[in-house]
């Protein structure tokens, strides 16, 4: 399964130039993730932040950009669960408009208890990554 999210680029989101400050992209694919949880998991970031005191840091991010997006313009994030371990999980993003990439992204979410210390993932969080990473597969 692919999860999908549309963000129009905002001014916020650009350089003088009118394209889109590569930082920004990070704060953007943070978004999809977010949503991802609220939407998909049903697990979101207020619960896990605030109520359970937990957090889902990015510990290892690489990313590829391949053309500029410029304001405006809609973007299309795609997320895709590829790998759930004990406590991370590998996620692919990938940013498109126009029929072009814009943005290749792997990252590696971790879940950390409030003592700071990497733990298993919840159940409920787990069992729905895999599930929608079968879906995937099966796709």
């Amino acid at each position: 399964m692919i999860y999908r999210r549309r963000i129009q680029i905002e001014f916020n989101h650009c350089d003088p130039a009118g394209i889109v400050f590569y930082p920004r992209y990070f704060e953007m694919l943070n978004s999809v993730i977010e949503n991802f949880f609220a939407e998909v998991l049903t697990y979101p970031f207020t619960r896990i932040h605030i109520e359970e005191n937990c957090a889902v840091p990015t510990v290892r991010i690489e990313a590829s950009f391949h053309a500029p997006s410029r304001l405006g313009e809609i973007v299309e994030f795609t997320l895709a669960v590829e790998d759930v371990g004990r406590s991370s999980a590998k996620l692919a993003l990938e940013a498109s408009a126009g029929g072009q990439v814009r943005l290749n992204c792997a990252s590696t979410l971790v879940w950390v208890k409030p003592e700071g210390r990497a733990a298993p993932w919840p159940e409920p969080i787990r069992r729905k990554m895999i599930a929608f990473m079968e879906a995937s597969d099966g796709a």
